[in-house]
């Protein structure tokens, strides 16, 4: 015979799924990961059985089949079900249980919540199992393209676009009419007047869009998917997008916190680095971050929280012929901190008030305090005009942030080979996730449910690195012996707030008493 033969398909044989799937399989750690867990603890819906009708079927029954989908690949609902069927693994993992594809896809849509309890409770797996040190982790975020299309998102000035095509549209249609009244042409005024019909329509939608846009209070607006937002994804490249968040360790490149937010990089660093620390439960870390999370309320909210940064920080500004010159950028004077003053380059000093000034931003969050620096030298300064070109001289503001600033920048000069690590840790990641596995988009709509999709994008991101580093068996086996550190639910919570808060009465009025 010169080719291998087959089995016939007619052959009777004794096997059960058990011997089908190895000891190496992931999916085998995906059953006793899902077995070990308490879901009811983490939030997750559960069904309760009816007295009449088809019983439910198990929450850990969904939570595997997204499990392994994720980890092969697979999101669609309908492809999991087909693949309930015809996989091999999903046969073992599942027993044989086949849900419909319109359950499967309601787990994902109700248990957000749920999702990211079950990151944060296997991040903190991983922390006691030695895997993640906690000390240094490297902060980046990367836009997930929304459910909602650049024709579905609205600014104003976008509004104002459409509402002025409608009304000069509306006059030429209105001209047409009236010429064609005078010819008595019927059929065209007709046909005029169904397009007038249509573009008052549009009006009443347009105006109804800036009335909801104006209520909101946001710059923009999204139809599809409300919470979605046009972000600025590379260069001018600008996508209707979702922000994910994600914080890594240095030690083996393991996600120890994610979100997903719907604005840019900008006001994010403190909330993501907050979130690192709290998952880890340690004391203090150093954060690696680039130039597009530099903002001082940010990195004062750090250091406030104890969280050391290293964030890039922007250039300075370039110097022009009628400008300030190089060597008289802002960065050249001195600032004397004991005695809140600054230094020039010609050794004058300039001096403030004390007065704090309100800077507003684009959002209520976004101002900040600043004092200003001046001194009555520079209407006599030789070299006035390479200094700055105020009539009345030169002028420094001083944000209330600037001592964080002013100390995170010099760590950035001081831990360059440090800083360069950054790459490395966490960008890997996200060219994992997006050009590998495709999850460059999500088809949920609402910030809670793609906050639910990406925790579990993440989530398999930790399973199957960790798979790498020690194996199916040895990862099964400190999985078994792990006992899981739940979060105490609300009542438990105030319950406690309540008795320290009692404790503290009852010590302060015994002392008053005595």
């Amino acid at each position: 015979m010169q080719h291998i033969t087959g089995i016939s398909r007619y052959q009777m044989q004794i096997i059960s799924l058990e011997d089908r799937i190895s000891n190496e399989n992931p999916v085998r750690f995906i059953d006793v990961f899902v077995e070990q867990i308490s879901l009811e603890s983490l939030g997750f819906l559960s069904k309760t059985i009816k007295s009449e009708g088809r019983p439910s079927f198990d929450s850990k029954v969904f939570l595997k089949i997204y499990l392994y989908g994720y980890l092969n690949g697979l999101r669609s609902s309908r492809k999991l079900e087909k693949e309930c069927v015809r996989n091999l693994e999903l046969q073992w993992l599942l027993c044989g249980i086949v849900p419909n594809y319109h359950s499967i896809s309601d787990f994902r849509k109700h248990n957000p919540l749920g999702l990211k309890k079950l990151f944060k409770l296997f991040v903190s797996f991983l922390k006691d199992t030695d895997l993640i040190a906690g000390e240094t982790i490297a902060i980046d975020g990367t836009k997930s393209r929304a459910h909602n299309s650049k024709k579905a998102n609205f600014s104003q000035k976008k509004i104002d676009q459409h509402l002025a095509y409608i009304e000069e549209k509306t006059q030429e249609y209105l001209s047409d009419l009236a010429q064609n009244d005078q010819n008595d042409s019927s059929v065209s005024i007709s046909k005029i007047q169904e397009k007038i019909d249509r573009l008052k329509t549009n009006k009443i939608r347009y105006e109804f869009l800036e009335e909801k846009l104006k209520t909101s209070g946001e710059p923009q607006i999204s139809t599809t998917d409300e919470d979605a937002r046009a972000l600025l994804v590379q260069g001018q490249v600008v996508e209707v997008s979702y922000n994910i968040q994600a914080a890594v360790d240095a030690k083996h490149n393991l996600v120890v916190a994610t979100h997903t937010i719907n604005r840019n990089d900008r006001n994010a660093l403190a909330a993501i680095a907050i979130e690192a620390k709290e998952n880890l439960e340690i004391a203090t870390y150093t954060a690696l971050v680039d130039k597009g999370y530099h903002n001082g309320r940010e990195i004062t909210q750090c250091k406030d929280h104890n969280i050391t940064t290293i964030v890039a920080h922007q250039e300075q500004g370039k110097s022009n012929e009628n400008g300030t010159q190089p060597e008289y950028l802002v960065a050249k004077f001195k600032y004397n901190k004991e005695y809140d003053t600054y230094t020039c380059p010609q050794d004058e000093i300039l001096k403030t008030t004390g007065r704090w000034h309100k800077k507003t931003g684009r959002t209520e969050n976004s101002g900040y305090q600043f004092k200003k620096y001046r001194t009555p030298a520079c209407k006599e300064c030789p070299v006035k005009d390479l200094c700055t070109s105020r009539t009345g001289g030169r002028e420094i503001d001083r944000s209330e942030y600037a001592d964080a600033v002013e100390e995170n920048n010099k760590r950035y000069q001081e831990n360059q080979q440090l800083y360069r690590k950054r790459q490395e840790i966490n960008e890997h990641i996200f060219g994992t996730i997006k050009r590998q596995w495709g999850y460059n988009h999500t088809n949920l709509t609402g910030l809670e449910k793609v906050n639910g999709e990406h925790s579990l994008i993440m989530l398999v991101y930790n399973i199957k690195r960790s798979i790498n580093i020690l194996g199916v068996p040895d990862l099964i086996a400190k999985i078994k012996n792990w006992n899981a550190r739940y979060p105490t639910n609300g009542f438990v919570f105030v319950k406690t707030i309540y008795l320290k808060l009692k404790s503290a009465f009852v010590f302060c009025q015994t002392k008053f008493t005595t």
